[in-house]
């Protein structure tokens, strides 16, 4: 991250030190040769290894929202998108605190911005090309950008750029005469290895920005729109061979990628081999016994072999967990009713069975510590508070939800639905912990469980489905996009990022939390932007359209078959794809 920029926060780094929680020793079960320890991973590259060759295996309980760089937002798909694709900006290859500060990628360094923080400016490294061995071009990144900003085409992803930058009314390179040329007259090419961003407000993090998926390069005679996804063009050290969703993605090495131009990537195994839709006990017991090198998701391993991690010192060794810029919430429809009332949504979050549904995720070591409020400790911004206190061991306060109801207007109970991922068991049985607390005060809760692939853009995202369906919860997960308040907090509680699907707001509308968002992002004072940042919490709580369970703490898996193996807190505590090599 820059330090010389006014907004971004100078103690960052000191502030997400991340600490370990001790550990086991011994051997391996059944997967000698390992060199690591419990929370290894957290301060130290496991297993480092320059040995090329061989396929690193990963595994996928779901599908991707897409491969298309203009259209995903789950945190696993930025992360493995990285192997095919190169942005502007990325964070650092490493482990511990240096993980969380941002390195150039495709532009030669960090944005050279103007006085007033409205015009940035990136100069792209020479030599970089395509698989097919043709330059990557500054017009290239700008296409896809202007095709990030077709939310009809590509509902997915954040609304960063469509929200900063001065786009005079152009909405889609799709609908544009010259697009690559002239087009979106905010981010200008004044030649083929210069990109400058105009922005109709200052924003002094734009380095964020530049690292998001949408800044990599698609040679606009290639683009297929929609289909794009069949067939992305890499720019990064493989290249796709074969995508069949739902069930597989084949990478290869990119013969046409230059190390030379990315000292951040590695290029050691011959190919990566997902598998997809495999259920997610299954695939931690091939991460166990060493057939897969990592679990894509990222959300650390199921309930049954938490218990054997936690209790097998031999496996234990192998393991990693720490906490992380990631909540586990249940999102309130104020478009559903009851709750556009405000009284039935505190009902809810009077009664949650937090405990219950900390048990769901594993407990505190493999799940993470109960949460009472929106912002994570590791963030900066987060204040410690307690709005809705759940009773004894966090079971609930019935008496209070009940107090609720009757202010709402139900005091015998309603009926409503809850959404979760089908894929995620440990979100589906977190879903049914909340269906068993309702029960308590008359709430009847129908589960509905949707694919992950299309949760966001056809489901729980997508609130003309949500209102028509009556999706009054939804389970949901997020993860900062980028350390810090507003990379963590906008794409959730901002009411103007709400479009017609693909959302990740799924309620949140108060006027008074857009304003203090626009305050805090010009507020250079770190102390007081902070600040803003806990008040925008405290309303969002006092909204209660979000009902916190969980600051998580995956319990994460790292076989000794799998080599250069960390976690990076960059990418919201995962282990470092792109740099994994196999035994």
């Amino acid at each position: 991250m820059r330090r010389s920029i006014p907004l971004v926060a100078t103690g960052l780094a000191a502030t997400l030190a991340l600490a370990a929680c001790g550990g086991g020793s011994g051997g391996s079960s059944g997967n000698s040769g390992g060199d690591g320890s419990f929370n290894a991973g957290l301060t130290r590259v496991v297993n480092p290894s320059t040995k090329t060759g061989g396929t690193l295996h990963l595994a996928n309980a779901g599908d991707w929202d897409n491969v298309d760089p203009a259209d995903t937002y789950y945190a696993f798909s930025w992360n493995f998108a990285r192997f095919y694709g190169r942005t502007l900006m990325m964070f650092k290859p490493s482990p511990g605190k240096s993980g969380l500060e941002l390195t150039p990628d495709l532009a030669q360094g960090p944005g050279q911005h103007s006085a007033d923080l409205k015009t940035w400016t990136y100069k792209l490294k020479p030599g970089v090309k395509y698989e097919d061995g043709t330059p990557v071009k500054a017009q290239d990144i700008k296409y896809d950008i202007e095709r990030s900003l077709d939310k009809k085409t590509f509902p997915n992803g954040p609304t960063y750029f469509n929200d900063y930058l001065d786009l005079q009314g152009y909405t889609s390179p799709y609908n544009d005469k010259t697009p690559g040329k002239l087009g979106l007259k905010a981010v200008e090419t004044p030649d083929d290895s210069t990109i400058v961003f105009h922005l109709k407000k200052p924003f002094g993090a734009f380095d964020y920005f530049a690292m998001l998926p949408s800044t990599m390069p698609v040679p606009p005679a290639k683009d297929t729109g929609a289909n794009y996804k069949q067939h992305v063009v890499a720019t990064g050290p493989y290249k796709f061979e074969s995508y069949t969703p739902g069930k597989s993605i084949a990478l290869v090495r990119n013969t046409n990628w230059d190390p030379s131009t990315d000292p951040n990537r590695k290029q050691l195994p011959d190919r990566v081999e997902v598998q997809l839709g495999i259920n997610a006990d299954d695939v931690d017991n091939r991460l166990i016994n060493g057939s897969l090198q990592s679990d894509v998701q990222s959300t650390g391993v199921q309930a049954a072999a938490a218990g054997r991690i936690q209790t097998q010192p031999r496996l234990k060794q192998n393991a990693d967990a720490a906490p992380t810029a990631r909540l586990w919430y249940v999102a309130i429809s104020g478009d559903v009713a009851p709750f556009d009332n405000v009284h039935c949504r505190r009902a809810v979050e009077y009664v949650a069975d937090k405990q219950a549904m900390q048990t769901a995720f594993g407990g505190p070591l493999s799940g993470g510590d109960i949460a009472t409020h929106l912002i994570m400790p590791v963030l900066p911004g987060s204040k410690d508070m307690n709005p809705y206190p759940s009773g004894p061991g966090n079971h609930g306060d019935i008496a209070k939800a009940k107090q609720e109801l009757a202010a709402c207007g139900k005091p015998n109970g309603f009926k409503t639905v809850i959404s979760a991922r089908t894929e995620r068991t440990k979100e589906v049985n977190a879903a049914l912990a909340m269906q068993q607390s309702l029960a308590k005060i008359g709430v009847q809760v129908e589960i509905k469980k949707y694919p992950q692939g299309d949760y966001f853009k056809l489901y729980a995202g997508k609130p003309e489905y949500v209102k028509k369906n009556g999706l009054g919860l939804m389970m949901m997960a997020w993860a900062a996009d980028w350390p810090e308040g507003f990379g963590y907090l906008s794409q959730i509680v901002d009411s103007r990022v709400i479009r017609d699907a693909g959302n990740t707001n799924l309620g949140v509308k108060d006027p008074e939390v857009d304003k203090t968002l626009d305050k805090a992002v010009v507020t250079a004072d770190e102390t007081a932007r902070n600040d803003l940042w806990a008040q925008i919490d405290a309303k969002v709580m006092d909204d209660a359209y979000i009902v916190p369970f969980l600051n998580v703490k995956g319990l994460m898996y790292r076989p000794p078959s799998a080599k250069n193996t960390y976690i990076n807190q960059g990418l919201n505590g995962e282990y470092d794809f792109v740099q994994m090599g196999v035994k």
